[in-house]
């Protein structure tokens, strides 16, 4: 059981499975909340869930939020951090897929390397890698 559960809103979950789960590679798997509700993705790392559901699914459930989710951009003031290993082969797959990269791989002092980016919705994602 997770201790704690991030919900995000995008535009398409293939598209987000295609980043989060192809390039990225990381443990991402549809959910089924309910019969007849529409597919969630979870990400499940250390006792923590990031969730992704489609807007459209979420406003037809709680059209309340309509308003709100179309006012504000997605991400404002979010930062999804993932320690991941192959940086460097995501970093080739982003240009190969023309993703683009907000501050280069880059290379630290104490060893590690980071590379930052928008995913297919606009949230800001960090990727770092440890380098021995």
């Amino acid at each position: 059981m997770s201790t704690f559960s991030l919900q995000l809103t995008v535009d398409d979950i293939a598209t987000t499975e295609a980043f989060y789960g192809g390039i990225l590679e990381l443990p991402v798997s549809r959910i089924i909340t309910a019969p007849g509700s529409p597919d969630m993705l979870v990400v499940r790392q250390d006792g923590c869930e990031l969730v992704f559901a489609e807007e459209s699914a979420v406003v037809r459930e709680h059209p309340l939020l309509e308003e709100q989710l179309a006012t504000f951009p997605r991400g404002v003031g979010v930062a999804l951090r993932f320690v991941v290993a192959g940086l460097e082969e995501i970093r080739d797959a982003f240009e190969e897929e023309g993703i683009e990269i907000l501050i280069p791989l880059t290379r630290h002092r104490y060893g590690g390397m980071e590379l930052w980016c928008y995913d297919p919705d606009g949230y800001l994602v960090i990727l770092e890698e440890a380098v021995r």
